[in-house]
């Protein structure tokens, strides 16, 4: 996996230019229900950002990009959950994942809305709770509030987690190594 996500990170370095894009696509495919579980886009953000702290990427196009493939996705996932309830639930991989849905249900009965929100910092909410928000019918409204936050703070924190972690090792080697 490790080799994976070495490749992808060096693909994005190498097409600068499609930085934003990629972001898009990671964060879109982070968000929707069923892919979520197997791609692992948050790590991959979280390298992009890596490459912002050298100077190899700008963030902008990164946050943008990702902020609007995670409200893509979510948003496809909400839709799915409204349209076609709870018999995505049996299909693959999400019945592989039995405790996904517990935990998605677990967080809906406990924080209501809310649970969009912090959804996109999980990974195990984060490939259900989309999906059960549309399930359970909850006003489109109160959905989009929730995940326009949590889709633009998202975008913003992992990425940028990379980059400060990226500084702060270069800090260290600049210390321990000089220059």
């Amino acid at each position: 996996m490790d080799q994976i996500l070495d490749a992808i990170v060096a693909f994005v370095s190498a097409h600068r230019a499609w930085a934003g894009y990629l972001a898009f696509v990671f964060a879109l495919c982070e968000t929707i229900a069923f892919i979520s579980i197997l791609i692992p886009s948050t790590a991959i953000l979280i390298g992009v950002g890596a490459l912002v702290a050298t100077g190899g990427l700008d963030f902008t196009p990164i946050w943008v990009g990702g902020a609007l493939g995670a409200l893509a996705g979510s948003n496809l996932s909400y839709w799915l959950g409204w349209r076609y309830g709870g018999r995505l639930l049996a299909l693959p991989p999400l019945n592989r994942y039995p405790e996904f849905v517990d935990s998605g249900t677990a967080a809906f009965a406990r924080w209501g809305a809310v649970t969009v929100l912090i959804g996109h910092f999980f990974g195990p909410l984060r490939s259900v709770v989309f999906l059960m928000s549309g399930m359970a019918r909850m006003p489109l409204w109160q959905f989009q509030a929730f995940n326009l936050l949590g889709a633009v703070a998202w975008a913003w924190a992992i990425p940028k987690s990379g980059e400060l972690g990226g500084s702060a090792l270069g800090h260290i080697w600049s210390l321990v190594f000089g220059g």
